[in-house]
């Protein structure tokens, strides 16, 4: 008999399994306890259970888990990488991130690698191999969570899904996972405001989105509104028009803002001009903007935008009454940056 991943199952189908092997339900509940919110690595660190039911476990399941293979610290910021091993040895990367107002962020992964391939970013030139499992995505955020405390002295204060992959390409697993690190009794009791979820723009993921009731934040990872220049960077089968009507959708159903990640290349999207067509993409519906400084990767065909070029984009939007943000990279010094995520050591 082929044992089975107990983590891959949820809570209702713990308590199917064994209502149907003749133990009690209310043992789900223990079950899920030790694995989401202790995080134990075998069946016999579950002492409430009995030795009955932990050698059913044992006979029928295993528990797999991620390991941390190697990390570094920055030495400008204190921002901290770290490797993850998989338990098929595949590898992804994650990134708390600590901020000024005593705020400790957790920048985690969906996918390993991303089967997108944007240009600018260091993720898309490694090979995809697969989608993360709900389970892989939440352990990320719970071991991340254990490091802020030993590293930091405090809890994690919000969650960005802007690490390796595409989130709503692995739709279903990402929102297990978002939900498992809401829930008070299977997981973390995170606040849906301190979770932001970043997608290049796959126009039905979104619609799904708000036919879902999404509570989270959503962040759409622009870059350009010109539609020429978007295709040069992404490979996003979404066109503008497409993205626009789909968050057009999404505002209508929740009524939240959207938030657009917008990265300035020099000489390539922080013209004047590019910034008209930005102010004019962002009256679809409200919205805040985050300029992104470019992160160079191992690829470059792109460089940073120079600081006269990004005042004049930025004071434009401003202008416009828009809400915009400078977002000064972080963790540049051990590539734990925006966009320079792939299992790589500097």
């Amino acid at each position: 008999m082929i044992k089975k991943d107990i983590k891959n199952f949820s809570f209702g189908k713990t308590q199917y399994f064994l209502k149907k092997n003749k133990f009690q339900s209310f043992r789900a509940k223990q079950i899920t306890n030790w694995l989401r919110k202790k995080n134990v690595s075998s069946f016999e660190e579950m002492k409430n259970l009995p030795k009955k039911l932990i050698d059913f476990l044992k006979n029928n399941f295993f528990i797999s888990n991620i390991e941390i293979k190697d990390f570094q610290k920055s030495e400008i910021d204190d921002t901290v990488k770290f490797l993850f091993q998989l338990s098929d040895n595949q590898e992804i990367e994650g990134v708390l991130i600590p901020s000024k107002n005593n705020r400790i962020t957790a920048c985690i992964s969906t996918q390993v690698a991303c089967i997108l391939s944007c240009k600018f970013c260091a993720t898309g030139q490694l090979k995809f191999q697969r989608n993360l499992f709900f389970h892989e995505i939440y352990e990320q955020v719970f071991i991340l969570n254990e490091k802020a405390k030993e590293i930091f002295g405090k809890h994690l204060s919000n969650i960005v899904i802007m690490g390796m992959g595409e989130p709503l390409l692995n739709y279903e697993n990402t929102m297990e996972a978002i939900d498992l690190m809401m829930s008070e009794k299977e997981g973390l009791g995170i606040s849906h405001q301190r979770i932001t979820l970043s997608t290049v723009g796959i126009s039905d993921g979104i619609k799904q989105l708000a036919d879902d009731n999404f509570k989270c934040n959503l962040a759409i990872s622009l870059h350009t509104a010109n539609e020429i220049k978007r295709k040069h960077i992404t490979n996003s089968k979404d066109n503008l028009d497409e993205i626009k009507d789909s968050i057009e959708y999404f505002y209508e159903k929740t009524k939240k803002r959207i938030t657009y990640e917008y990265i300035l290349f020099d000489k390539f999207n922080d013209s004047l001009e590019d910034a008209k067509k930005l102010a004019n993409f962002c009256k679809i519906s409200p919205c805040k903007i985050n300029l992104i400084e470019y992160n160079p990767t191992n690829n470059d065909i792109f460089s940073k935008s120079t600081e006269k070029n990004t005042k004049k984009f930025m004071d434009f939007l401003s202008d416009k009454n828009l809400i915009v943000n400078l977002r000064k990279s972080k963790g540049q010094d051990i590539l734990a940056s925006c966009g320079q995520l792939a299992n790589s050591k500097k």
